[in-house]
């Protein structure tokens, strides 16, 4: 190799890398929410990727690195609505109307993923990990779903409690999946459904 083409095939090679590394990653992300985590092995992210084993572990050390790797990817293109804009509603009812209108359309369209990664979480350390933002977002939804309602004992509690459930994925799902209702008959139900508690 002469010292004139070595920095373009040094970049060509850094390209071709890049691009099997971005294969394997978006192997991982389509066997995750299709298979599931728990279901999906190194052995099946190469055969998808049409690579030998051994070029997934020369990118990915472990299967912790490749579960990274596939969440950071995922979240990238599918991330959740922005909630700090819901805080800036001041009547509860209508800051939860717009929640409801924002997450059963992301749920729609993240609906696959989701439902894997709540079944496969148990299962599966890392993806607990990896999913626990989730989690911890679905607590400040309830926060701020809450803020402004004025409710004390019981009727806070309740309320709470239909909140929860109503923002929650396994919610819609059965709503929209099971009792066949579209997004905004589900969004309108859990609506009465939190009115109703209070």
């Amino acid at each position: 190799m002469s010292d004139k083409t070595r920095p373009y095939k040094m970049k060509r090679r850094a390209e071709l890398e890049a691009q099997t590394k971005l294969r394997i990653t978006e192997s991982a992300v389509e066997l995750h929410g299709t298979l599931g985590p728990a279901r999906t092995s190194m052995k099946a992210v190469a055969e998808h990727a049409g690579v030998p084993r051994s070029t997934v572990y020369r990118h990915f050390a472990d299967e912790e690195a490749l579960f990274g790797a596939c969440s950071a990817h995922w979240s990238a293109e599918n991330p959740p609505p922005d909630v700090t804009r819901w805080t800036q509603i001041d009547d509860p009812d209508e800051r939860l109307t717009a929640a409801l209108d924002e997450l059963y359309t992301y749920y729609r369209r993240a609906g696959g993923m989701l439902d894997k990664l709540l079944r496969d979480e148990v299962q599966v350390p890392i993806v607990a990990k990896l999913f626990a933002p989730y989690h911890q977002l679905m607590e400040l939804v309830t926060e701020i779903l809450m803020r402004g309602r004025g409710l004390r004992g019981k009727a806070r509690d309740r309320t709470r409690a239909a909140i929860g459930h109503a923002i929650a994925f396994r919610a819609w799902q059965q709503l929209t999946e099971e009792g066949e209702l579209g997004d905004g008959e589900a969004a309108e139900l859990m609506r009465r459904l939190v009115a109703a508690a209070a």
